[in-house]
């Protein structure tokens, strides 16, 4: 009796092994996608913000004022930098 009852205990906690090895095994695909949807829409993110700085930039030099466009470029070179720096510590986290 005692056997039998051991061994439905060692089989019984062998299939938490087995689940928790399965959850184990779900749970890092899941967190691989999410690193690969993450990096995805970072680079979506930035050549969202490239383009808006190109765009800016463009509208800046057809104003055909210098000032316009010194003040537009400054502007666009503080973006770039700090959209730089976000970007890089986003894609550090997601390492």
């Amino acid at each position: 009796m005692a056997t039998t009852t051991s061994k439905k205990i060692n089989d019984f906690t062998d299939g938490f092994g087995d689940a928790a090895e399965r959850y184990r095994a779900v749970n890092e695909k899941l967190l691989e996608t999410g690193k690969k949807t993450a990096n995805a829409a970072l680079d979506g993110y930035q050549k969202t913000v490239a383009s808006y700085v190109d765009f800016r930039q463009q509208l800046a030099e057809a104003t055909q004022l210098d000032w316009v466009t010194t003040v537009v470029k400054a502007q666009n070179d503080f973006l770039t930098e700090v959209n730089a720096a976000y970007v890089s510590a986003a894609r550090d986290v997601l390492k």
